[in-house]
């Protein structure tokens, strides 16, 4: 079988279960089973695929249709220019996520110390000490095989000179210490709109990055209160938050003293990122 022809195939498969994106999934999937890149399809569609290629491809496809995550699949999700390895054990880093970074990266300083509540991957805190200097982090979660994840993830993109450690906790319950800045992805969906999510999602994503509680503020409220005696005078505190959750966040943060709060909209001119700083 030529190489356009298998493209055409699975890209059928997956239109017919209704996958969003069907045609780019079934190129990447293709790309990452041939070690092809997207110039193939274009330039050299009458390349022959084996038979071992076109059966894993075909058992990848079907996998997709059952709408199990295409990074589940390739193991991998690009972020800030880094490839990150995931799995069902964290949640995938998502586009929007960078607007978070980018603010953390324009108040970062040389030799700062940094918290990552709600890891998961590590891809924040990971991409922050790479595109800083001498600065160093502590990643928390409560998920031990979460953390597997990011310590791989720190162990490959960072490597041993970097400062960073990786802590078992249930948000700040096994941490010390003061920090510069302490930024947080943690869950914020709330949970009756859990149901409605997209299978991808729903279905194989850990639960506990998402449920936020009934109205999806409650980690706000916990780290915002508890991060006053973590943080060191004029130190900052920063969310990714849901669309419609700016004004809430702000709000929060404000009642516990925190200064300059600000709402910063993503690409897509959404709410998307609140920070503040802590004068106390």
């Amino acid at each position: 079988m030529i190489y356009r022809e298998c493209y055409d195939r699975g890209r059928a498969v997956l239109e017919t279960a209704g996958v969003p994106e069907a045609a780019l999934d079934a190129r990447l999937l293709l790309e990452y089973v041939c070690g092809t890149d997207r110039n193939t399809l274009l330039v050299h569609g009458d390349r022959e695929v084996t038979a071992k290629e076109q059966s894993r491809y075909e058992a990848l496809t079907a996998r997709r249709a059952r709408r199990i995550p295409l990074q589940h699949l390739t193991g991998v999700q690009e972020f800030m220019g880094l490839t990150f390895r995931v799995n069902e054990h964290v949640l995938i880093p998502r586009q929007d996520t960078e607007i978070l970074a980018e603010e953390v990266l324009r108040r970062l300083h040389d030799g700062m110390r940094i918290l990552d509540l709600c890891t998961g991957s590590g891809c924040i805190l990971i991409s922050l000490l790479h595109y800083s200097n001498e600065c160093s982090g502590v990643g928390a979660d409560i998920s031990q095989e979460a953390l597997k994840v990011a310590a791989e993830n720190a162990g490959r993109l960072l490597g041993a000179e970097r400062s960073v450690e990786f802590l078992q906790s249930d948000l700040f319950e096994e941490i010390s210490g003061k920090y510069e800045i302490i930024v947080s992805n943690p869950p914020y969906i709330a949970r009756d709109e859990i149901p409605g999510l997209m299978p991808e999602v729903r279905e194989h994503e850990p639960v506990t990055a998402l449920d936020g509680g009934e109205d999806g503020l409650d980690f706000y409220r916990e780290i915002t209160e508890k991060s006053r005696a973590y943080l060191k005078g004029g130190g900052m505190l920063f969310f990714e938050i849901g669309c419609s959750q700016g004004a809430a966040v702000q709000e929060c943060m404000r009642q516990n003293g925190f200064a300059e709060t600000v709402i910063v909209k993503d690409y897509s001119g959404l709410d998307r990122v609140v920070y503040g700083t802590w004068c106390g």
